[in-house]
Formats: C-alpha cells, structure tokens, sequence
C-alpha cells in the first residue's frame, strides 16, 4: 500500500511540475529567473494554498530531493576546473577566505540575535543555536556559478575583475559543500551534547576525510558507468541513480553508528558527490561527456527540485518571519562587501575593483536552496522553519544578483554588449568588408535581390578596384583608411542589415566585434580561414562559414535534398527564399494559419530571440520574430509588404 500511495502522489507531482515548467517559461518572459516560477509553482500547489501536493505527499517524495542535490553537487564539482582558476589563484583565494569565515560568524551571530523572535529558536540551549548559526552562515556562503556564466556571456565580459568573479564562484560552491559538512558535522554533535572538545574536532575531520575518499571511489565508479556502451539518457539515468544511493547509502551509516555508536558518524553526501566530479573533471578525459549528460538532465531536475522546494514552505513562518529575513539578507550583503574588500585589500587588488566586486557575489540559486533543504532533514527541529527563511533570502538575491553583477561589469569596463538593433527603415542594407571577385558577386546577387549593398575596400586605386568599377559602375565601392568606429560609422552601418567580414580573420574579428557592441547589426556573416578562431565570431552569433567545410556540406544536401538545394543556390528560377521581419502591429499575435498569403508561399521557420520555432498552423507570430518563407519571387514581394507595411 505505501509503494502505491508514494506512486500515486507522484504521478500527481510530475503533473504540477508539467505546469510548473510552463509557468517558470511565462516568468522567463518579463526577465525573472525561471526558478521563481518553478517555486511559486509549488508554493500555489502545496499544502498551504490550493493543497494538490498534501504535507504527506512532500514528505513521501523526499527521494526526489535526494535525486536533485546529487546533481546539484555533481554539476558543482564539474565547474570546477584547476587549469582555469589557477592565473588568480592568490586573490580567488583571499577573496573566498574572507567572505567565508565572516558569513559564518555573521551566521552565529544573526541567530543570537533573532533567537527572542522565532519561536522555535527561543527556547534552545547555546550549542543548538550555535549549530543554527553556522549552518545558516555556510547556506547563505552560496553562490549560483550559472547565473554568473549566463550574465558574463550576455555581456561578453573579458578581464581581470570578472576572471576574478567566475574564480571565486566556483570555487565558493566547493567551498560552500565543504563548510557545510563540517557545520553538519559540528551540528549534529552539539545538538547530541557532544562537548565541544578534541574529540569533537577529530570526528569532524575523520568525517571530511572519510567523505573525500568515498567521493574518490564513486568517482572510480563513474569511469566504469562512463565507458559502458549506453545511450546518453541511459548513462543520466546511471548517474543520478548513484548519486542517489549515495544519499542513501549516507543516511544509513548515520541512523546505524547513532544506534550502535556513542555518536553518530554524518557522511556529508553533497561533498561526495562533488569530490567525484571534481577529480572527473581534472584527471579523467570523460570530463565533456559527463557535462553532456548532466546538461542532459538538468533542466528536468530544476523544475521538479524547486517545485517540490516550493510546496515544502512553510508559509505561516515566512510571514511571521518576515523581519528576521531582512535581517538575515542584510547581514548577507555586509558579509558579501566586507569579506571582498577585505579579501581583495590583502591581495593587492585594485581599489576600484575591491569597492564594486561585492555586487558581483549577491546571486544565488541551486546548491543554496539545496543544502537548505538538507538542513531541514538533517535538522528537524530546528532545520524546517530555518530553511524556510533561508529560502526566502535566496529567491530575493537570485532577483536581484544578476543585475547587480551585470552592473559591476559595465563599472570596471569589461562588458562588451551588443548596442541595440536599430529598426528596419524599409530598405535592405548589406555592408560587405574585402573587395575581391567572390565580394563583388555577393554584391550583385543582393542588388538583384533588391538590396542596396556597399563594399568597404582598403584597395584604394588599386587593379582589382578600378576594373571592378569598369566593369560595373553601379557597384557602390567606399575605400576606407582603417577598421574603425568612426569608419563604419562613415559607412553607415548603423542601417546596415547585415555586415559580411570577408578579410582575414583578425580584421573580420575587429569589424564584427565594433559592429557588434556599437551598431546591434542584426546579422553577422564571416567567412572563415582558420577553423580555430570560429569560437570567436560564434560568441558574437555571427554566421560562419568555413569554405573547408561548406562545399562538403552543400553537396551533403545537394545529394538528400536536391530541390531545397537548388533553391538555396538560385537554380530553381520558379522558387526563393527569404527572411524577413514581422514589422506590422497587426499581426503581433495571429496565427500562422490565419495569415492571407499568396498560395504559392509556404513558411519555413520562425526565428525568435535566436530560437527557432518549429512552425505550426497554432503558433502565433509576435513583433520582430524573423520568418523565413519560400515562394515564387513575385509571391516573395507581397510577404514582404505584408509583414513590413508599416516601415
């Protein structure tokens, strides 16, 4: 009967967390974090609200938690790579120092201070509230290491202050685990009445050690999992199963040493799930693969960890509490501020780095709400209510970090984001940089499709110009000194639709990257000479195109699908394709199948914030979406008309 009731409540579960992802999506519309939809999901669908999840199904899912916080820690020890931390080592370490030991004693001394206004704190001796203390302080210690990834790589930020921010938030969120095994382990201790003694310290560090070697061993295990010839999902399925039987494994030796020992020996399991990754990560040449699988798996775990986090809060503790999270909030931020300048001060890090870097470190996220669910199992008398305010706290830093770190970036100079696109005036505008024959073709092959193109040449007065102007005088040639803002702004390339780099690689990385930072061109095209640097223009979402490659593919295609192919290659007289814009207000919100376009159009695709749709006859268009039709060229012209009637 149990086996099926904890089956029933997680059908039921997996369906919340169906809606939960969607509301997380709707969320990620007005730029929240989708992890505040997932949570607001379960909080809506908890037991303190509309109660499809009861206090009984949370309980019974808590293997799911289990689950989760395995690859919570998995994916913290793969992120942290030695080879790219150790440039700074000497100031991601003075930085992490300081902020660590001061968010613990912040922790210890926030509790004490709080103790009289949260019930459940009031009546506890000292040694509990010293174990509240440092188990709240290394939680709010955490960091959220994709948060910070995804903001660096919106800004394209490059430089010694964000090295120095990505360095220490990594390796906080190793820090992070390791402090808050010992403060479990101290923990535990204190509240059994263990005094706090030599004795104590040995059991906390036989206990770290025994952990790190045991994370050895499973790390031992995922190179055997990772060489068994399996299909990706099955390898997942693999991976997140031992972590869960370390979780299990871990709670066993617990309740067995507390039954049959003076004390009770706590094997932290975040730590060893970490240890295993982090030696993967650093030694082993499985390190992509097993990225590849946690990425796999990842956005399923974060919508069912933290919709199930969300059901399990207490809310009538969150609103009483409501003053006693400030305060745990704002201790945060002195410890955060305090602890980088501190930190940076002893490493000799610039002063104007020192006073902005604190804004850099305010987001959190999964392995915070992770470990504060584990402080509610580990600890249930205390551990529950506390977690809930810790929760609270870590939403709130994950709605403000970004935008802090993101302002950071742009005070020390280090962001490179792209200006904003400007608007389609009603003409199409090509910008093409390299006077050569293959250049000069591209050209007539826009004109003819009614573009109006320009060729930037540093070519002055030489044959390849001159002939090129005799041959055709309609082709519009600007010579230009040098590769710079001024001179693309001579250009006009702020109207430019698209700029083709068609020089070498190191000039075509210099127009591309001033056409990207201070002209928003929507498209970027690069022909490509070595392969090595395509990472680069790929940063920028150029479109590259490797010649050493593009034959191969373009005969690949020629031989599968002939009649696209000879569309894309202007042989099919009868039949085009083009991109454009949907400008026209009044089709923001119709629908692919009640659009009036010729018979002989079909639509291809829709591209959407760089992602492409697939299209259905149900999706419905939206301001700026590019969609990329096919029809005959006379057809083309009206599609064009109608979705830019109004530019």
């Amino acid at each position: 009967m149990d086996t099926r009731e904890t089956l029933v409540y997680l059908v039921a579960f997996l369906m919340v967390a169906l809606a939960s992802q969607r509301i997380g999506a709707f969320c990620g519309r007005f730029r929240f974090p989708l992890i505040t939809g997932f949570l607001l999901s379960g909080v809506l669908a908890g037991p303190e609200l509309v109660g499809l999840l009861s206090r009984e199904a949370v309980e019974k899912l808590r293997f799911v938690d289990d689950v989760a916080l395995a690859y919570i820690a998995f994916a913290a020890g793969a992120e942290l790579r030695l080879g790219e931390i150790r440039r700074r080592l000497r100031i991601i370490t003075w930085v992490t120092a300081a902020q660590t030991f001061l968010m613990l004693g912040l922790g210890v001394a926030v509790i004490f201070m709080v103790a009289d206004e949260l019930p459940i704190l009031r009546d506890l001796p000292t040694g509990h509230r010293i174990a509240a203390g440092l188990l709240a302080g290394s939680i709010l210690l955490a960091r959220s290491p994709s948060s910070a990834i995804a903001v660096v790589r919106e800004l394209r930020a490059k430089g010694p202050f964000t090295q120095t921010v990505l360095g220490v938030t990594v390796i906080t969120d190793a820090v992070v685990i390791v402090a808050f095994a010992a403060a479990s382990s101290v923990g535990d201790a204190l509240v059994n009445g263990v005094a706090p003694d030599f004795f104590l310290l040995i059991l906390v560090l036989g206990e770290l050690i025994l952990s790190v070697l045991l994370g050895v061993l499973v790390f031992l295990l995922l190179r055997v999992l990772l060489a068994l010839p399996l299909a990706g999902f099955l390898k997942s399925g693999l991976l997140l199963a031992l972590g869960f039987a370390v979780f299990r494994t871990s709670s066993w030796i617990r309740h067995a040493t507390g039954e049959h020992l003076p004390v009770e020996i706590l094997l932290e399991p975040l730590l060893i799930c970490m240890v295993a990754t982090f030696v993967l990560a650093n030694v082993s040449r499985h390190r992509d693969e097993v990225e590849a699988l946690l990425h796999q798996v990842g956005d399923g775990i974060f919508v069912i960890f933290f919709t199930l986090t969300g059901a399990s809060l207490s809310l009538d503790v969150l609103v009483k509490s409501l003053g006693v999270t400030l305060v745990f909030g704002a201790a945060r931020l002195f410890g955060i501020f305090f602890g980088s300048f501190a930190g940076g001060a002893l490493a000799g890090e610039p002063a104007r780095f020192r006073r902005l870097s604190w804004l850099a470190y305010v987001t959190q996220a999964g392995i915070g709400l992770g470990l504060a669910k584990e402080l509610s199992a580990e600890f249930p008398g205390f551990g529950a209510p506390l977690a809930t305010i810790l929760v609270s706290v870590i939403v709130v830093n994950q709605l403000i970090g970004p935008p802090l770190f993101r302002l950071a970036l742009l005070r020390v100079g280090e962001a490179h984001p792209r200006a904003v696109t400007p608007e389609f005036d009603g003409v199409r505008d090509a910008l093409i940089f390299g006077l050569e024959d293959k250049s000069l073709a591209l050209a007539r092959q826009l004109r003819a499709h009614g573009w109006q193109v320009k060729i930037a040449s540093r070519k002055v007065d030489q044959p390849v110009e001159v002939e090129a102007r005799e041959q055709d005088p309609g082709i519009d040639i600007h010579p230009i000194s040098g590769l710079t803002r001024e001179a693309l702004h001579e250009l006009e390339a702020e109207k430019a639709e698209v700029i083709v780099g068609m020089l070498s690689d190191d000039e075509n990385l210099t127009v591309l990257e001033l056409a990207y930072e201070h002209f928003g061109t929507a498209l970027l095209v690069v022909r490509l000479h070595d392969p090595a640097r395509g990472q680069a223009f790929k940063e920028l979402g150029a479109l590259v195109v490797d010649p050493s490659t593009a034959l191969v593919s373009l005969l690949d295609h020629a031989v599968r699908s002939p009649a696209t192919t000879s569309i894309l290659l202007g042989m099919d007289q009868e039949r085009d394709i083009v991109d454009v814009e949907v400008c026209d207000p009044e089709l923001d919100g119709l629908a692919v199948r009640d659009l009036h376009l010729p018979l002989d159009t079909l639509i291809l695709a829709v591209r959407r914030d760089g992602h492409m749709l697939v299209t259905q006859g149900y999706n419905r268009l939206a301001l700026g979406d590019v969609v990329t039709v096919v029809g005959s060229p006379e057809s083309l012209e009206d599609v064009i008309l109608r979705f830019e009637s109004v530019r």
